[in-house]
């Protein structure tokens, strides 16, 4: 099937490239470690007709944690000077393949976007194929975004700890597992090394090969193996609300519902003087500070 709630493949976003209510949104960010300039990389190729939506400056620039959803307004007014409004279909690419594209995701369909997908494979799996690209930043004419927040989607600090102590709603961290443990130090200054007592550890990597998602009994069997109860509520957390948006959306494929992100995630969590932290495997229940 060429298009699915949330994908669409190479082939049809090539065979739909023009149409007028299509845009296609270059999604991609990468870790600090990298040493990578994303919009260094969109301007030097991307898909033809790509704006490149950059999560560093779509945020809240005063909560002083990284990328943190902005304003509804703040938001609006992004969305209004990329060109990407109401009654559009959006297609949201990065160029690892998958990684950054579904924090876009999320943040549109958290502000109301009805149309919204992923594109499978990623710019990796496009330039593969062959298929063109173009250079240059690309400026659509303004329109009119309204932002629609559904506030459920975002998990703060209060829910977090309110679904570790009640155990009712499963945190699940995809983080790499040497971080989670504790054994390797943030890639943030200030930040500490762990996890929050109680939550699980599911890496995203763990659920995505060659820049795509696995199927979905893998992705079953990956949340099953790092002991999460898909029949309960899931809240996801990463290093800084970016990974953590690949578990939602490999929830969101297997026909389950995250109960939410959350946005500070341990770049907020691990730098709070108030808040426990635990090391070593997941063990629910054994808060320590």
């Amino acid at each position: 099937m060429a298009v699915t709630t949330n994908f669409v493949t190479t082939d049809w976003l090539e065979a739909h490239l023009h149409s007028p209510d299509l845009a296609i949104i270059d999604a991609s960010w990468h870790l600090p470690p990298l040493k990578r300039d994303a919009r260094a990389e969109y301007l030097a190729a991307h898909i033809p007709g790509a704006v490149f939506f950059n999560i560093d400056e779509i945020a809240d620039l005063s909560s002083g944690l990284p990328h943190m959803m902005p304003d509804p307004l703040a938001f609006a007014e992004a969305m209004k000077q990329l060109g990407l409004g109401d009654g559009m279909q959006f297609v949201v690419y990065d160029q690892s393949g998958l990684f950054s594209a579904p924090r876009v995701w999320w943040m549109l369909k958290t502000f109301g976007a009805p149309d919204v997908q992923v594109l499978e494979g990623g710019l990796p799996k496009w330039m593969a194929e062959g298929r063109a690209t173009e250079s240059g930043a690309v400026q659509r004419v303004a329109r009119i975004f309204t932002p629609r927040l559904d506030h459920s989607a975002i998990a703060r600090v209060p829910d977090v700890a309110q679904a570790l102590q009640s155990g009712k709603t499963q945190v699940v961290d995809a983080r790499p597992a040497d971080r989670f443990r504790g054994e390797s130090p943030e890639p943030r200054p200030g930040v500490k090394s762990g996890h929050m007592p109680g939550s699980l550890n599911l890496p995203f990597s763990h659920l995505v090969e060659h820049g795509r998602l696995k199927t979905a009994a893998e992705i079953e069997g990956a949340f099953a193996a790092a002991g999460v109860d898909l029949a309960r509520p899931v809240i996801t957390s990463c290093g800084s609300g970016v990974s953590a948006a690949i578990l939602a959306l490999a929830l969101e494929e297997t026909g389950h519902h995250v109960a939410g992100i959350y946005d500070g995630s341990w770049a907020e969590w691990g730098s709070s003087p108030d808040l426990p932290v635990a090391t070593g495997e997941a063990k629910q229940g054994t808060a320590q500070s």
